[in-house]
């Protein structure tokens, strides 16, 4: 626009000069148009040198809404202040602790000293082995009295003794009743070392969950600090007129917001330490910053080899099969049921009748007595097909089991890969050509070829995505230990009674993983 209202200019200040001169001779026109061609190529070499200034604003025209350039900035080097860029950095938590943090072999130790639910394994294992004990035992003797023709006044007479009564159990029922809680007291046993399983997984996954919104709060905190700065940037701007009050108002909400995202993480933090207290067993356990290192030592797992582990290693499979096997010595035992056992019965008793007309009684005389069932009518044929039907059930549970492992586990391998190909993507590329560029643009606003606001853009960009390979990480440890586990996460789940197997096998032993956040959808979260 300078060069056309110079142009202009010129041409006007041409007509007048024409008009006056036009009577005189060649010599004074020649020299006017000298005048005016002097006066044009100086007029073209101002308009030149404005364009070149106005380069840096034009660059700094494709910034998001709200971050206009601040003129003020772009003077002279001594107006532009120094800026050391400031990257995301993990673990400063554990630095600002010093010694005061709580290692996850700290909670495990903890947890297996506290934790409820791995005392009532170890009570549910003695139940069990004195079941078993009290199935193999013989039945007791009965002793009693006996009396017959038991007569009074001066004739007496009668009979009058004791005698002792015994059943003799046949056909193994003992020693199949016996393997019967064998196989129970297996299963507690079982159960118990799923109960460890459970405990520890459990243990790990809180306590990374902890370890993780440590680092989250760290990076929302320094996300509201970065959104403050901004508003200040853009209300200084305002002083100067290169912003409006809308751009500050906006820039003001972001921080609000920002630093209302920092406060609920900091509830966040708390509900985790609260989870994993809960489970170590000890819930007024004080708050205190956990050790650890997300970027180091996540479980490293083939994904085919990981469900093939779970559907045949996992104790819900192992305790299938055993409980396949107590079907089969309960209907072991069922069968032996008909054959009846003998029921012994001897003892004295005193004769009290006289011998003729000898006044002496006839004295001690023995008695004996042995008695079978007969099985005529109930062979325990009723118990014996509920049986067989058990045991085929419980053959189709093991199948149901193992299919019910894989589908759960689907789910949880999907989430892990996933969070693993975010973490490595985030870690080798995202990341460092997000500080890459933030770099760059902190080294051109010292040059004054970028504006501030711009600076802060990447910045505030570069910890957001931070927080989304925290999220990431996350992603990775809890879905690989979740794996490592069986699925076996929730570690104040009781652990069930060898005698209730049959449920605890559907709710309990193959529980439904929790939907662990992916990265995409953490991203949100506070």
């Amino acid at each position: 626009m300078s060069r056309d209202l110079g142009q202009k200019g010129i041409s006007t200040q041409s007509r007048q000069w024409t008009q006056r001169r036009g009577k005189e001779g060649w010599s004074d026109m020649r020299l006017g148009i000298k005048f005016f061609a002097g006066f044009l190529v100086g007029t073209m070499t101002w308009g030149a040198v404005c364009r070149a200034q106005e380069k840096p604003a034009q660059q700094d025209t494709k910034m998001p809404p709200g971050m206009a350039m601040p003129g003020q900035m772009q003077h002279h080097h001594g107006d532009v202040l120094l800026v050391k860029p400031e990257y995301p950095q993990m673990g400063r938590a554990q630095e600002r602790a010093g010694g005061q943090v709580v290692t996850l072999e700290q909670a495990e130790k903890m947890a297996g000293e506290s934790n409820p639910t791995l005392r009532q394994a170890e009570v549910e294992i003695r139940a069990a082995k004195a079941r078993q004990q009290q199935a193999g035992l013989y039945p007791n003797p009965s002793v009693g009295y006996t009396g017959d023709e038991i007569r009074g006044g001066s004739v007496g007479g009668g009979k009058q003794g004791f005698f002792v009564q015994q059943t003799i159990v046949t056909g193994g029922k003992l020693a199949k009743s016996r393997e019967v809680f064998v196989k129970e007291a297996k299963l507690a046993e079982i159960e118990a070392q799923e109960q460890r399983t459970r405990v520890e997984t459990a243990v790990k996954m809180a306590f990374l969950r902890v370890l993780a919104a440590q680092e989250w709060l760290d990076a929302r905190r320094d996300l509201a600090k970065i959104a403050e700065n901004s508003a200040q940037t853009q209300s200084e701007l305002m002083n100067t007129g290169q912003a409006d009050e809308s751009e500050v108002l906006e820039a003001e909400v972001d921080a609000q917001r920002m630093r209302m995202a920092a406060r609920m993480q900091e509830n966040t933090l708390r509900e985790e330490w609260r989870s994993l207290a809960a489970v170590i067993g000890q819930p007024s356990l004080p708050i205190t910053t956990v050790a650890g290192d997300l970027e180091r030592g996540w479980p490293e797992l083939n994904e085919e080899e990981a469900v093939e582990s779970i559907a045949k290693q996992s104790p819900a499979v192992e305790i299938a099969q055993i409980a396949t096997g107590r079907a089969q010595a309960v209907l072991a035992r069922a069968q032996r049921e008909p054959i009846p056992d003998i029921l012994v019965r001897a003892g004295m008793e005193y004769n009290h009748e006289t011998l003729g007309s000898v006044p002496f009684a006839k004295g001690w005389e023995g008695l004996a007595e042995a008695s079978v069932e007969i099985p005529l009518f109930n062979r325990n044929q009723g118990n014996i097909g509920a049986a067989r039907a058990d045991m085929e059930r419980a053959d189709q549970e093991k199948l149901r089991i193992a299919l019910t492992l894989r589908e759960r586990s689907a789910t949880v391998v999907d989430e892990y890969a996933n969070a693993k190909l975010m973490a490595g993507e985030y870690r080798d590329e995202i990341l460092p050509n997000a500080k890459k560029a933030y770099s760059l643009l902190v080294e051109k606003y010292g040059q004054m070829l970028a504006s501030y606001p711009r600076v802060l853009y990447a910045q505030r960009k570069l910890y957001e995505l931070q927080i989304e390979y925290i999220a990431a990480l996350e992603g990775v440890w809890t879905n690989g230990l979740a794996l490592q586990g069986y699925l076996l996460t929730d570690g104040l789940e009781a652990p069930s009674r060898p005698g209730e197997v049959d449920r605890p096998i559907r709710e309990t032993n193959v529980p439904v993983p929790e939907r662990s956040m992916s990265p995409g959808e953490a991203m949100p979260r506070p």
